[in-house]
Order: C-alpha cells, then structure tokens, then sequence
C-alpha cells in the first residue's frame, strides 16, 4: 500500500475500485486504521461491499496504534490536523470532489470537513457516529488515555504521556458537547445530504446521532437497529448504496 506525504506526516492509505471517489473512514478511535473496515471490526466490509461502484479510498489514522501513518501530535488542533491529513490525500490523489463514509469517530471527522471544505463534499454517511454522553463525560479521554496513549509513547519516544494528556483534553475534554467538532448550530445550517445511521453504545449515542440528523436540513436517517441480524445490515448496506447513487453526480456515471 502507497504513502502520501507532507512535512513531518506520514500517510499510510489503500485504494480499491473504480467511479467517483469515496473515503472511507474506519471506526476504532485514535487507533482506527485500514483493518478496521472489515469483519470483525466494522459492521460490513465496507470496500469489498462498495468498491464495485465507487473509487474507495480509506487510510490509517495519524498514529494510530496497529497503523502505519505517523505524525506529530497537534496538540493546539487535534480535530484539524486529522482533516489536514484527509483533504491532504485527497489533493495528492487530485480528487477535489468526493463523498465519504465513516464509522464511529468518522462521524466527528466528517462534520469537521463539512465545516472546512464543504464545497469538497458531495455526500456523507456517519454510521455509529460517535458523540458526547453528558451522563459519561470523560469517557473518551478515559479509553484512549488507556488504550491509545501508552502503546503510542512506547513506539514513540519522542511522544510522552503528558503530550498525550494534553492532545486527549483539547480533543475531548475542551469542547465536549454534541459531536465535539461543530455546534448544532452548524448543523442546522449544513445543506450537505447526510445519511445517518444511529448506534446505542456508550461511546455511540444514539440521541446525539438522532439529534444531528433532525437538525441537518437535507438528512435520511436508517431503521434501528440496524446491526442487530444479517438481514438488517444488508438492508442498511443497501440504503447506503441508494443514498449515495442518489447524490453521485450524474457526470461521474458509473
């Protein structure tokens, strides 16, 4: 698999199929990475089910623990240095247009890139998108200065656990309401279409992925649940499909 970079960032990513370009983005938190979108991990595997019809493109999470991208912590702009990593493969691959569909913390990451390159995004699916839980308020901060930190600093001596502390509050703790990356406020304003299909996790809310949903003024939202059978994830596999072909443009065809 190719790398893209730029500066002091490393890109690990992966491309399968043809048509108009989609990014995919996997679940997992801070450590998701190109594994992540397939069984047992995700709900579906997301290229093989996808890459008949569009570019799928999808890449390892800058420092993610069992990825190969690399970085420096941005500590001041953690949500932001991630989107610089994915706008940043998108003009190196000289896609300007695409649609993405992400996982768990690819919810937060694509109302991020709503916000800064909206003119970019065709269209978006947030399945299981994460969010804040007002009843559990530390609880990203909490998981990932136990799963993703340590391994992080033991690989990386140039990383410590007070850099990790610090990139961990300003990511989850500074900003912590909502989807963490944009007010609802923007939400209400985001004439994007989004397709939004909720989870009920402690780390997926499903009030918040319903809430953002009602707020969007050009949302679907799935069935629920919909990961619960076989049958009710090829359903929503195929809602996707329709969504997307729905907002593909009519020049990218097939």
């Amino acid at each position: 698999m190719p790398f893209y970079e730029r500066g002091d960032v490393r890109i690990h990513y992966t491309e399968a199929g043809s048509g108009f370009p989609l990014l995919l983005i996997a679940g997992g938190g801070l450590n998701s990475n190109i594994s992540f979108l397939s069984a047992p991990y995700s709900p579906f595997n997301t290229i093989d089910e996808l890459k008949d019809e569009y570019r799928c493109i999808a890449m390892d999470l800058r420092n993610a623990n069992g990825g190969e991208s690399s970085g420096p912590l941005e500590i001041d702009r953690p949500w932001d240095a991630y989107a610089d990593d994915q706008l940043g493969l998108m003009d190196h691959l000289g896609i300007n247009e695409f649609m993405v569909l992400g996982f768990c913390i690819g919810g937060p990451f694509i109302w991020n890139l709503l916000r800064l390159a909206p003119g970019r995004i065709v269209a978006a699916v947030l399945a299981q998108p994460s969010g804040f839980r007002p009843e559990m308020p530390d609880l990203f901060y909490q998981n990932n200065i136990k799963g993703w930190g340590p391994p992080l600093c033991e690989r990386r001596p140039d990383v410590s656990m007070s850099d990790v502390d610090a990139f961990l509050t300003r990511m989850y703790r500074t900003d912590a309401d909502f989807v963490f990356t944009v007010t609802r406020e923007f939400v209400r304003s985001c004439q994007t279409p989004v397709l939004v299909l909720p989870d009920d996790v402690p780390a997926h809310p499903y009030a918040v992925a319903v809430e953002s949903a009602r707020l969007a003024p050009n949302s679907q939202v799935s069935h629920y649940p919909w990961k619960d059978s076989p049958e009710h994830i090829a359903e929503a596999v195929q809602l996707i499909r329709t969504f997307l072909r729905a907002h593909r443009p009519v020049t990218a065809g097939h």
